[in-house]
């Protein structure tokens, strides 16, 4: 009997296209938002690009965040740093994203949704308490995040 192979929330999510999709047009509604365009007013034209590569990585994807767009986890981590986000800027950048998968027609079946609010979660109130760090707590050298689809024993699991 021929054993099927389990896709990475990456493959899930429709792959680099779909999440550069999703960043943009998530993008685009804070830039609309006015809690949350300050924080984002002086971002770069390569901050959605960077931010679905990122993604995608943590997903299972190519790891292209850290060799094309020359980035690490602890760099992902230092943008946060001393912004001093809030738990009201965190639940509408969480809803504005949702929305934005929701419209994009990102598959909404109960496992990948749970998989992809439970990642969300979890990096943005990490990026809170980071924001009001004046130091980075991620070592250069770091893994990675890696997220999947709820397997035992955490989902943070290093490479």
């Amino acid at each position: 009997m021929e054993q099927k192979s389990i896709p990475t929330l990456y493959e899930w999510a429709g792959g680099n296209e779909r999440l550069e999709q999703l960043t943009a047009l998530f993008y685009g509604k804070v830039f609309q938002d006015e809690l949350l365009e300050p924080v984002f007013r002086h971002m770069s034209a390569e901050h959605t690009r960077h931010v679905a590569h990122f993604i995608g990585e943590v997903f299972g994807g190519p790891p292209t965040y850290t060799q094309t767009d020359q980035g690490s986890h602890a760099d992902m981590v230092s943008h946060h740093v001393g912004k001093h986000l809030t738990e009201p800027m965190r639940k509408r950048w969480m809803a504005l994203l949702l929305e934005s998968a929701d419209e994009l027609g990102v598959p909404d079946d109960p496992e990948f949704r749970s998989a992809l609010v439970g990642y969300l979660e979890w990096g943005s109130r990490i990026a809170v308490l980071n924001s009001t760090s004046a130091e980075n707590p991620v070592q250069p050298g770091e893994p990675m995040p890696k997220w999947g689809w709820g397997v035992p024993g955490g989902p943070y699991q290093p490479s």
